[in-house]
């Protein structure tokens, strides 16, 4: 089952399957950072709402417990992804990505 889908964007001129390639990376290093691709999109989603919740407030957030180490989760596996598909020296650069993950 398919619990989500990676968009790779890039500015430079880049094939299709450098493109899928990437996102390839980018999703094995997303779900083993997670520990499996079916907790993918619950944090995900879960990190988005801490986003809107705390749009207007500097970093750090005040956050309880678990939702700091929700935080955590997500931007690690974020980095270790991101690293992946796009090289440990550079995070996103001109690139970026997009998670497509279907409605619950």
């Amino acid at each position: 089952m398919l619990h989500y889908t990676v968009r790779i964007f890039h500015s430079e001129e880049v094939s299709e399957a450098e493109r899928e390639q990437a996102a390839q990376r980018f999703r094995a290093a997303l779900d083993a950072s997670l520990g499996d691709a079916s907790l993918v999109a619950p944090v995900y989603r879960a990190y988005l709402r801490l986003l809107q919740i705390h749009v207007d407030q500097a970093r750090p957030w005040d956050l309880d417990s678990s939702e700091q180490l929700l935080a955590d989760q997500w931007e690690a596996a974020e980095l270790a992804a991101t690293q992946a598909a796009f090289g440990a020296e550079r995070y996103m650069g001109d690139a970026h990505f997009e998670l497509e993950i279907p409605p619950r």
